[in-house]
């Protein structure tokens, strides 16, 4: 599989143009103990992606209440797969209710002190000593850049953590980050996708009268910063392959299967080589557990799509024309 630089092109992390979302290994998102038959799934998942070529596994904290962490690090240990050979990033900032005191509401955490214990407790669940990287997940409204510019300066310092990154974040919400750190951030993780093409839309919405979002000018800002964009939710819960019952999916699957059999590829290749095709160097998320569904979107790191099949998968993800 071909490899692209996360964040600037001069940075030493070279990782495969899509990445394996571990959010569902874990099962449960209860606090049950991890069933037999769940770390199994997990192993052939783990397996089935490095067999696809993927080097780079994305966690965070909440996933599965921890549960998918743990369950990775016991498949990789069984798979007998060298720390080395793979790239591993979580994060953390989200913290459910409960957490902490009983009557405490569901928040975002950037202090120092949540950064930092979270981090520590990410590395246990992994069996690892060290992340290469970290992201800041949903936004906190409460956060003080100085505080995490420290918490990111005691985990770089200690080797804990090589690089971070944000989650979902506005290109004015990392600039107030920036400001603080000394450590570049390198990727911003946002939902983007043929059926959620927000970010792409942002920039043809000029002086057609819409109603100003957080996307405005967000994906043309990594590119100008060298942050790379990791695109979550690729195949949208299947959406992005034309899976509901109305008429923009109909045409949507009916474009897809048109372009797979051209390609001689399967279906979920397609979504996946239209967010490869973008000039930003985005990184497609996979997030199955369906070895024959990862095996499948791995394999659009294959297939070229032309400037004009480009724009007609845009065109039949959106469900309206060009301005």
């Amino acid at each position: 599989m071909q490899k692209l630089s996360l964040g600037p092109a001069s940075n030493a992390l070279r990782a495969t143009r899509i990445a394996y979302g571990c959010m569902p290994l874990g099962g449960s998102w209860d606090n049950a103990p991890l069933e037999s038959e769940v770390t199994k799934r997990a192993v052939r998942s783990v397996a089935a992606a490095l067999e696809a070529g993927i080097d780079f596994f994305d966690h965070a904290d909440i996933y599965c209440r921890g549960k998918s962490e743990s369950v990775f690090a016991a498949a990789i240990a069984e798979l007998g797969v060298k720390r080395s050979d793979i790239w591993l990033q979580s994060k953390c900032g989200i913290r459910f209710a409960g957490d902490g005191a009983p009557d405490a509401p569901h928040r975002f955490d950037f202090s120092y002190e949540h950064i930092v214990r979270s981090a520590e407790q990410i590395l246990k669940r992994l069996n690892t000593d060290y992340l290469d990287v970290l992201l800041l997940h949903r936004p906190d409204p409460l956060v003080e850049p100085d505080e995490v510019a420290r918490a990111f300066d005691e985990l770089a310092t200690s080797g804990k953590v090589r690089h971070f990154g944000v989650s979902n974040h506005t290109a004015v919400q990392m600039e107030l980050l920036a400001r603080s750190l000394r450590q570049p951030l390198i990727t911003n993780q946002l939902q983007l996708s043929l059926v959620h093409s927000h970010l792409l839309d942002a920039g043809i919405a000029m002086n057609q009268g819409k109603t100003a979002t957080g996307a405005d000018g967000l994906l043309d800002y990594c590119r100008l910063r060298g942050i790379t964009v990791q695109a979550w939710g690729p195949l949208a819960s299947g959406r992005a392959l034309g899976s509901d019952d109305d008429e923009r999916s109909l045409a949507l699957r009916q474009l897809i299967t048109r372009l797979a059999e051209k390609k001689g590829v399967a279906l979920e290749a397609i979504p996946i080589a239209w967010l490869l095709r973008h000039p930003a160097g985005i990184q497609p998320v996979v997030g199955t557990t369906d070895p024959a569904r990862i095996r499948a979107a791995a394999s659009g790191d294959g297939v070229e799509l032309s400037r004009e099949e480009w724009y007609e998968l845009y065109v039949a993800g959106r469900g309206e024309k060009l301005p």
